[in-house]
């Protein structure tokens, strides 16, 4: 079987929101591109081929520098729906800008390394190695503070003389690993913008008790068929380097997927290995 470049093309072009579909043009519309989509990047990323909420507003380009520029309209409606708890929002993939939709955090968080407990899980990962001494001291300081903002939090982490690589580093793995989560904007710092950070179940007390009955088996191959679906075709190297899975366990949630012929594979006519795709673009 062969990938059909039309059919995958024109699928894209619906997943990804590019014309003839209209841009979308108010918050209320990003909500349900978001909801209908599972999860997408905030800002489309290099080498990835993901939704974003850039792109379904501003056209397929590259994001503006100009900070007039109509397409970062979309700041504006991510920071004011920061509180509002209509979606998940937080460097995810990749340490990248990602926007969840609430019925499908669930499933990333069961991938987390947590387990229930906010105030042990994060020592059980620093004492693993997993967790650096900064984003044991950034989570702790959350846990015994309440959310804070950006400097505060840095002040309070007792981490003012630290780079600035170090910290940016502690909020992005916390970030990642379902930890904590910004939930606001505060005018504090040099450009009087700044992130308030929370810890996740504080923001989100249900998320655990949801995540709680999906097994990791079921929480990756919802997560496979929804990329798919996103994306129509893609290979297995593509899906580790988004989720930063390894190629076995990517493999044998893919295999499942083609067991119940939810996947296929096939061959792309001008790209050389093998290709997981939907049936729709064959």
């Amino acid at each position: 079987m062969t990938i059909n470049l039309k059919k995958l093309n024109t699928h894209r072009a619906q997943t990804f929101r590019l014309p003839p579909l209209k841009r979308l043009s108010s918050p209320s519309q990003a909500l349900t591109f978001v909801n209908a989509r599972g999860f997408i990047y905030f800002w489309p990323i290099k080498g990835i081929d993901l939704p974003s909420l850039w792109t379904a507003v501003a056209g397929d380009r590259p994001v503006a520098d100009k900070h007039d520029d109509p397409g970062h309209i979309t700041w504006g409606w991510k920071d004011g729906a920061l509180d509002k708890k209509i979606w998940y929002y937080a460097k995810i993939l990749r340490g990248k800008a990602t926007m969840i939709s609430l019925e499908i955090a669930p499933y990333f968080y069961a991938l987390s390394e947590n387990y229930g407990a906010p105030e042990e899980d994060y020592l059980i990962a620093y004492h693993e190695g997993r967790l650096t001494q900064a984003s044991k001291q950034v989570y702790e300081t959350l846990l015994d503070n309440g959310a804070l903002n950006t400097l505060d939090l840095r002040k309070k982490a007792k981490l003012s003389n630290a780079k600035d690589s170090e910290f940016n580093k502690a909020l992005e793995q916390l970030q990642r690993d379902f930890k904590i989560l910004p939930v606001g904007v505060a005018q504090a710092g040099s450009w009087n913008y700044s992130h308030i950070y929370q810890v996740v179940p504080r923001h989100f007390p249900d998320l655990p008790e949801q995540a709680r009955a999906i097994t990791e088996s079921q929480a990756r191959m919802k997560l496979l068929e929804l990329y798919f679906d996103l994306v129509g075709a893609a290979q297995l190297r593509d899906v580790t380097k988004l989720f930063g899975w390894s190629s076995d366990i990517a493999n044998r949630a893919i295999n499942k997927l083609v067991e119940q012929n939810i996947l296929g594979k096939a061959d792309h006519p001008k790209q050389a290995g093998e290709w997981i795709v939907i049936p729709e673009i064959l």
